[in-house]
């Protein structure tokens, strides 16, 4: 007689199963729910963006570029800049690459996932792809220390100009904002979300009326809309002009937001507010900020403030760290998500995180990745002390994500072949040839501080890249070791040994080995539960896993199971409620207060010359001691888990 009550369902089926996009293509929705979503992108999406303009001109013109702010240079430079938002933002990302969605979702990892499933698995093209988004998601986490550090400092700054004796307070107060920013994370962002819409909004609503103030006391700078403004500046300086770039980029800085954050907004609110507000606001106060270059040279030392008529100045200040804040907000939100996506991946230790909003899933809190960026931020801006000094290492990040995502991209368009090659070869190469002229500018400032973000990029990498691999090993080790559940039910029925009622769920990551936690249990309690279940999480390359394949069973014996939990990899596992609906769908029934649930603990020891270089080793075994019980990670209550340790050697 069965000891599961109920037929479970086959592990082909499941698998085989076909999945829907977890989010739908966006019909014609009503004009209010699109305003909504709109509004929301604007909040989230460009506050990034949006902040840009208190920096790109001031930095354009620093000592270190040698540039004087003379009609030629000033409409040089303000031509690069709108093209640059033209090429990169509207053609690359709003037109394009945004076309380029994993099941709705955007961002580097999602787009990683997505290339890889049109790659033969295991293949040096697979392993390629898996090395370049494993290195973009590494920036991403640099641009997450960089951009709130920036952004915030930027628009402290305008104190300096409003009051100069305040001048020595403004990194203290920076500093203040940032702490309390990081602090405020616990609490989630639903209830300061529903503000940021409306307050960019406003902030792109003043960068427009302070740009057309500076535009009609002198028009003459719209000239510089005719792109030949911008070759005629590189004919002029040759070379050496290319290296103003490093500057140019900055306008673009948040340009991976857009594609990032597609899956919570859709593709078209994103880009109709992109076209029918942030760019025309950004272009009116780049090119104010550019009038007032002309009519007054001496503006160049902080042409975004000293553009702003005195009776607004504090009100512009106030508003302008709201919108660095929010645009912090956002940076620091991604890097929650992404940190959960390379978790489920496998890319990162599990770490605790925590949901703070009922409501919506993708409202989380990551408690370890929130207090590394508070202390790395915090760093940031007493190392560099001030905007001009941090924008010299801001580029790097964004220009070499950029670059990923274009490689990425590329390969998609390849493998699927949808663009005829006349047109896929040339567009490839324009984007390929912009990230990589955006990218050598900023490696020309290595020694003035872009090493920062590439030595804080390289340390993620090594972390993410020796932890996949130590997981390798340590699952290879197991398996060598382990034994075989062919060969271990059979002798279990011939000698059985004592049954205690309820259900027992053995959590493993190699379902064709008995789990060491159920081997200590035999060993060293000599009972046997009477119905047990092996259960493997499984992440899947899609962002949310269909519902068909989320739990899949297969019967071993009459009292043994081995259940397949699946989840996409923006979703958190919740192992337990996983187990409940299992009744739902025709499968087994689980009783949660008679089912306990049990895991191995590896002790992992790194004896020299073994599996990885010995500092790699003693990496993974560091991070494998320091990661989050299973219980946190899963959503196990801890009143219902028995963890076993077991030393394991790689």
């Amino acid at each position: 007689m069965n000891a599961f009550p109920a037929p479970p369902v086959t592990a082909d089926a499941a698998r085989h199963a076909k999945p829907h996009p977890a989010h739908p293509a966006h019909p014609a929705e009503p004009r209010a729910r699109f305003g909504a979503l709109m509004l929301g992108a604007i909040g989230i999406v460009y506050g990034d963006i949006g902040t840009s303009p208190l920096y790109t001109v001031k930095e354009a013109f620093a000592p270190h570029y040698g540039l004087a702010p003379d009609a030629p240079s000033v409409l040089g430079i303000l031509s690069l800049i709108f093209w640059s938002l033209v090429v990169v933002i509207t053609v690359k990302y709003v037109t394009v690459i945004m076309r380029a969605d994993n099941e709705g979702e955007g961002g580097i990892m999602a787009l990683t996932a997505l290339v890889g499933r049109g790659l033969v698995p295991g293949s040096r093209g697979a392993y390629v792809v898996g090395l370049l988004g494993v290195f973009g998601v590494a920036l991403f986490f640099g641009d997450g220390v960089l951009t709130p550090a920036i952004s915030v400092l930027s628009a402290v700054e305008g104190l300096g100009v409003a009051a100069p004796g305040l001048a020595p307070w403004i990194l203290p107060i920076a500093i203040g904002v940032l702490v309390a920013l990081f602090l405020l994370q616990r609490f989630g962002t639903a209830v300061v979300g529903r503000a940021f819409g409306p307050v960019v909004l406003v902030w792109f609503a003043a960068l427009a009326a302070i740009g057309i103030h500076n535009l009609l006391a002198n028009p003459e700078v719209l000239r510089a809309l005719d792109p030949r403004w911008g070759l005629r500046f590189f004919a002029d300086h040759g070379w050496h002009g290319l290296l103003i770039l490093g500057a140019v980029v900055l306008a673009v800085t948040g340009g991976e937001t857009l594609y990032a954050d597609m899956g919570h907004f859709g593709r078209r609110p994103i880009q109709v507010a992109w076209n029918v507000i942030v760019l025309p606001a950004l272009t009116l106060n780049y090119f104010g900020q550019g009038a007032l270059l002309l009519r007054d040279p001496a503006a160049v030392e902080n042409p975004f403030y000293l553009g702003v008529p005195s009776w607004a100045l504090y009100p512009m200040i106030g508003l302008a760290t709201a919108a660095t804040v929010i645009a912090s907000q956002a940076v620091i939100s991604g890097a929650y998500s992404a940190a959960r996506q390379a978790m489920l991946l496998g890319y990162l230790p599990r770490m605790g995180v925590r949901h703070t909003s009922r409501q919506t899933a993708g409202q989380i809190y990551v408690p370890g990745v929130n207090w590394l960026l508070m202390a790395a931020v915090i760093a940031t801006v007493l190392g560099f002390g001030d905007s001009t000094s941090l924008a010299t290492a801001y580029g790097v990040s964004v220009t070499g994500t950029m670059l990923i995502t274009s490689l990425l991209l590329i390969v998609l368009l390849r493998t699927r072949r949808r663009i005829p090659g006349w047109l896929f070869w040339p567009l490839a190469a324009a984007f390929v040839l912009v990230d990589v002229a955006f990218l050598a500018a900023n490696l020309a400032k290595f020694k003035d501080g872009a090493w920062f973000p590439i030595a804080m990029a390289v340390a993620m990498f090594a972390v993410m890249r020796t932890w996949a691999r130590g997981r390798a090993i340590l699952h290879a080790e197991l398996h060598k070791d382990g034994v075989p559940l062919a060969d271990f039910l059979p002798g279990l029925r011939l000698s059985p040994p004592l049954r205690v009622p309820g259900t027992a769920v053995f959590l493993t990551g190699t379902p064709d080995i008995v789990p060491k936690a159920l081997l200590h249990n035999l060993k060293h309690n000599k009972v046997l539960h009477a119905r047990n279940l092996l259960l493997t999480v499984e992440t899947l390359p899609v962002p949310v896993a269909p519902a068909q394949a989320r739990l899949a069973f297969e019967r071993l014996d009459d009292d043994f199971l081995r259940a397949t939990v699946r989840v996409g990899f923006m979703e958190s596992p919740d192992v337990p409620l996983a187990l409940m609906r299992s009744g739902d769908r025709d499968g087994p029934v689980f009783d949660p207060m008679d089912t306990t649930f049990f895991a191995s603990r590896e002790s992992v020891l790194a004896p020299p010359n073994r599996g990885m270089p010995q500092w790699r080793d003693r990496l993974f075994a560091f991070l494998h001691r320091n990661a989050a019980p299973a219980n946190e990670f899963f959503r196990i209550p801890s009143t219902r888990l028995v963890e076993l340790g077991t030393p394991v050697e790689i």
